[in-house]
């Protein structure tokens, strides 16, 4: 930057400093060691452009949910004409069939029976007339060579023919934005673009004071600081995209069971294919369009699709499936019919481009005060301009000589235009010095750097805000099984017959007919699955770990799991429900009887016993004694952080067994039931884990457990990983609390225990977590 020699403003000459002399600049700076002054100061004036980065940039946008719920809605829109020109165009065919003209061939595709497009029609317009034309699911499957027990054979070359016949399960993405495209957005800065102005008049002064040899070193400062920040800025922004779009790109695979050759295998969520056969359960997403082959319950919530907030059930009647909608409760197993770009949600995902631009809350703060700040610098630069330019001008600016900087007539023009410049100068340097605006340019830094370091821990970071905030977190609220324990149930302990079998798997001690019951009510109230590779010894065994180790415990016990189920057939099932923490299946055998079994809680099954079977298959009334047993033993296994899970069926009149109308709807009779076992699993706690949870406690985090355990099991957990000292800490009221009694409490109530509670029952209590 350059003065002219009367400007008042202007610094001495470095002689003049070295010798001693004091200057009257308001911009002179000690000088530090052996450099000179000017040097000094042009490095302060690149110090203080450097802050100037995101002054007047982003800050909380209130409408973006709202803009985001519009381009949703116009999308949604879009897909629905797409659909009403494809209706058109079946109709015109249709039409045109009728005056007998001949359609185009679209019935097969390559080796299989069925076209992609209208196989895709039946999901997408719920097209029930064109299935029950193929002759429903077993026509659809039929045409796609798929078994609707085994799936498909699931070798390369199969799924390579599915993939060229009907397409992948996966959608194209919208290409991200650009490295240029963060640099403009970086030159759009307010700040910057003064500071570009600023620099460009100290080039053209400076070189026509002093020449181009030292004229260009002040604007060259400012332009080089300017460009520093542009090029930092932008390489943080770019390099954040990038991580989003690696992490949106993670959380899109999903991995899922699917039934291939006879046997579950997990997969990912793009490896899916048309002909695909796919179990699914509460809380699944359905992964593409499809068919359903057969449904216990089965409700959907088709919000995401319709936005409607409806649960609508799924059965013979109404069997399509949507993709992207949830599975609201209920089980079932569906036929993939169409995938990726195919399929309604993947047209509608392949519309919308997640914006990943958006701001963490300490950004948002940071940005606005900045801006606040900001508009008050630029005020006082305005005001000291208007000032400084009416001195000048009116003629009270003197030099140090005391002459007048300005007088009307007198003064040269190009003197005149360079005083105002320079006025121009200080009121722009005001404005960079007025705000730290380095600050929200450490803070992005800072976190991406966070959140790299987390993902190298095998911490999936989903948002950026997540590493601030975990950053302020004062409270830990861990689910147990696969969190703090390792979801890897086996069998330790049973109660079989009223006796306590050591080893639980122990057959020689049980007799046929308990054998087979026990056998059967496992086989059938499951949803997990058992499969034997020919010519092998080794069981794979599949489902969810409580269901692994139940099923594991009953192959050593002799089952065969294949001939159980088909020993006999199932008429009904009621899927595990959290609420009643138990589930239900009513199967007939082949001597025509009616079995109901029940499996879940312990201590919930045991209080609808009336019986009890003995080793010696025997009945035998559950009295007050044999009660109190059971009860001892369930706490003694529950004090030893096992869970606890009863086995227990009835029989029941083939009468009152509904009509095929009526069964859908079917409450299986929970009462008089006969208890069969008693088994305790253990979930061994991850390595390591009460050391983290002494670390979080140490640093001032509590942490907290959510399960859906008792309170025996819970509390020997808690203890075993640190939550609890010791037991007698669970005996202190509302430490260990259960969901439905906090739910009873008033706000006020809550906000003062919620401080004491270290373990809570319920996982359906997730304001909870937002009270802590």
């Amino acid at each position: 930057m350059s003065y002219g020699k009367d400007d008042i403003e202007a610094p001495r000459s470095s002689g003049d400093i070295d010798d001693g002399g004091s200057s009257s600049s308001p911009f002179d700076i000690a000088r530090t060691k052996d450099a000179s002054v000017q040097r000094l100061k042009r490095w302060r004036q690149a110090a203080l452009v450097l802050n100037a980065s995101r002054r007047f940039r982003y800050t909380l946008d209130l409408k973006k949910e709202e803009e985001k719920e519009q381009v949703l809605r116009k999308i949604r829109g879009h897909v629905q004409v797409i659909r009403a020109a494809y209706l058109f165009k079946e109709s015109a065919k249709k039409l045109k069939s009728e005056l007998g003209i001949a359609p185009h061939p679209t019935s097969t595709t390559g080796e299989f029976q069925i076209g992609l497009e209208l196989l895709s029609s039946i999901a997408r317009d719920h097209n029930t007339a064109t299935l029950q034309e193929k002759g429903g699911v077993e026509g659809i499957a039929s045409l796609l060579e798929t078994n609707l027990e085994k799936g498909i054979q699931g070798d390369d070359a199969d799924l390579s023919r599915r993939t060229k016949a009907f397409g992948s399960n996966n959608y194209p993405r919208k290409k991200g934005r650009s490295f240029l495209m963060f640099v403009w957005d970086a030159c759009k800065d307010l700040t910057l673009i003064i500071l570009m102005v600023a620099a460009a008049a100290s080039l053209v002064l400076g070189i026509k004071s002093e020449g181009i040899k030292e004229g260009w070193y002040d604007g060259g400062s400012i332009a080089f600081a300017v460009i520093l920040v542009i090029v930092v800025t932008a390489i943080s922004d770019y390099k954040q995209s990038l991580q989003f779009r690696d992490l949106n790109e993670e959380k899109r695979n999903i991995r899922l069971e699917v039934i291939r050759g006879g046997r579950r295998v997990e997969i990912s969520i793009y490896d899916i294919v048309v002909g695909d056969v796919i179990p699914l359960n509460i809380g699944d997403q359905v992964p593409a369009d499809g068919i359903l082959i057969i449904g216990h319950s089965l409700a959907v919530d088709e919000s995401s699709m319709t936005g409607e907030s409806n649960i609508v059930e799924k059965n013979s009647k109404n069997p399509i499936l949507i993709s992207g909608c949830k599975v609201a409760d209920g089980s079932g197993v569906m036929l993939v019919t169409a995938v990726g770009i195919n399929t309604e949600w993947g047209l509608l995902m392949a519309n919308i481009s997640e914006d990943n631009g958006e701001e963490t809350p300490l950004q948002v703060r940071l940005n606005g005060l900045a801006t606040f700040i900001g508009i008050i610098g630029l005020s006082v630069a305005v005001i000291v301009l208007v000032v400084l330019l009416a001195r000048y001008f009116s003629g009270h600016s003197r030099n140090p000589d005391g002459s007048v900087q300005f007088t009307a007539g007198k003064t040269k023009l190009s003197t005149a235009i360079d005083g105002a410049i320079k006025i121009v100068t200080v009121a722009v340097t005001i404005v960079v010095v007025a705000v730290p605006e380095g600050l929200p340019l450490a803070v992005t830094l800072t976190l991406a750097y966070s959140m790299r370091k987390m993902m190298a821990d095998k911490a999936l970071v989903r948002r950026l805000s997540a590493c601030e905030t975990m950053g302020s977190a004062t409270t830990i609220c861990s689910d147990k099984t696969g969190t703090l324990t390792m979801n890897q149930m086996t069998v330790v302990e049973a109660i079989i017959g009223g006796e306590n079998i050591d080893p639980p798997h122990e057959k020689s001690k049980l007799k046929p007919i308990l054998c087979s019951l026990l056998i059967e009510g496992v086989a059938q109230n499951t949803n997990g699955s058992v499969f034997v590779p020919e010519g092998s010894n080794n069981v794979e065994v599949s489902g969810s770990p409580t269901e692994k180790a139940i099923l594991h415990w009953a192959v050593q016990l002799g089952m065969n799991f294949k001939a159980a189920r088909a020993e006999s057939s199932i008429i009904h099932v009621f899927p595990f429900n959290s609420d009643k923490k138990r589930g239900g299946v009513a199967v007939q055998t082949t001597e025509s009887e009616i079995h109901i079994h029940w499996k879940g809680a312990a201590e919930i099954v045991l209080g609808c016993c009336t019986q009890y079977m003995d080793v010696n298959d025997h009945l035998i009334e559950m009295d007050e004694g044999k009660m109190n047993y059971f009860r001892r033993a369930i706490e003694d296994m529950a004090s030893r952080s096992l869970r606890c899970v009863a086995i227990a069926y009835r029989l029941y009149e083939m009468e009152k067994v509904p009509t095929s109308e009526d069964l859908a709807h079917w409450s299986l009779p929970e009462d008089n039931l006969i208890l069969l076992a008693i088994v305790g699993l253990k979930d061994p706690c991850r390595p390591g884990v009460k050391d983290a949870v002494k670390l979080c406690q140490k640093a001032g985090v509590k942490v907290k457990m959510v399960t859906g355990d008792n309170v025996k099991t819970a509390t020997a957990i808690a203890v075993e990983c640190g939550i609890l000292n010791s037991y007698s800490e669970a005996t202190e009221p509302y430490v260990i609390i259960e969901g439905k009694d906090f739910r009873a409490m008033q706000d006020e109530e809550r906000l003062k225990i919620v401080e004491k509670i270290s373990v809570l029952l319920n996982y359906y209590n997730s304001f909870l977590l937002v009270l802590i």
